[in-house]
């Protein structure tokens, strides 16, 4: 069953990525293009963001850092109409108890949630005065349940989700859709701080044809590659005895 209007006919239509500078973010902003759709590219690295209109025709890029609120409201102004705008800004450091940093725990806070709530002042008006359009929001698996290294990932991507729910909740019945991307271990920058194996990593490309297969489809939650998401959702159908056994076994 469809929670959205399900987009699969790009031309003519604008879409705004933020968080386009590398990772996902970039890739999805290279698929939509070559889709046809209109793309507008943000993050806060100018060079990254012209090399990508350089390569990508009609493209445009507004550099932009997503805790400068007035730099996003003066975007959506910028931009006009918006069909798909998907927030994919994100910041990652390994991080446990015996190493909290409280600077590094609010960084993580702020360009993994607050960011979010920076672009819905700037976006929400714009989207419920036409009715229309759509918000993806780029979550993670590790946002399912407390994982070791993430302490302070884990809880922001958490607050991410329960944001997109509470958004579809309010902004589906006026036209407006909604999804959130739980994306499983992509090969980013990011993911690339990690020591440890990561199950069933993907390219971001792979990552942008998912996500564009999820919003054809109509999906509110898109999560991939689901050989490994899957069974991150069944770990949390688990009683706490038994995962945090299993999540401690993981660790060593």
């Amino acid at each position: 069953m469809s929670l959205n209007q399900r987009l699969r006919d790009w031309q003519g239509k604008t879409a705004w990525v933020i968080g386009a500078s590398t990772g996902i973010g970039r890739a999805t902003a290279s698929a939509l293009h070559a889709a046809g759709a209109h793309v507008v590219v943000s993050a806060r690295q100018a060079p990254l963001l012209d090399e990508f209109v350089a390569t990508h025709p009609g493209s445009h890029s507004l550099a932009l850092d997503v805790l400068d609120g007035p730099a996003l409201h003066a975007a959506v102004a910028a931009i006009g109409a918006i069909d798909l705008c998907v927030y994919c800004a994100g910041y990652y450091r390994p991080m446990g108890a015996t190493s909290f940093d409280l600077a590094d725990a609010r960084r993580h806070l702020d360009i993994n949630y607050l960011g979010a709530l920076n672009l819905l002042d700037a976006l929400l008006p714009l989207l419920l005065t036409a009715g229309r359009g759509h918000l993806s929001l780029v979550s993670s698996v590790a946002g399912y349940r407390g994982l070791p290294k993430a302490l302070a990932y884990g809880p922001a991507k958490a607050a991410l989700t329960h944001l997109a729910e509470a958004l579809y909740l309010d902004l589906h019945p006026r036209g407006v859709g909604v999804s959130v991307i739980h994306p499983g271990f992509v090969k980013t920058p990011m993911t690339a701080q990690n020591d440890f194996v990561m199950p069933a990593e993907i390219s971001p490309e792979q990552a942008a044809r998912a996500m564009l297969a999820g919003w054809a489809a109509g999906e509110f939650e898109i999560h991939f590659p689901k050989r490994f998401t899957r069974l991150m959702k069944l770990l949390r159908l688990l009683g706490d005895s038994a995962y945090f056994k299993l999540a401690s076994k993981a660790n060593r």
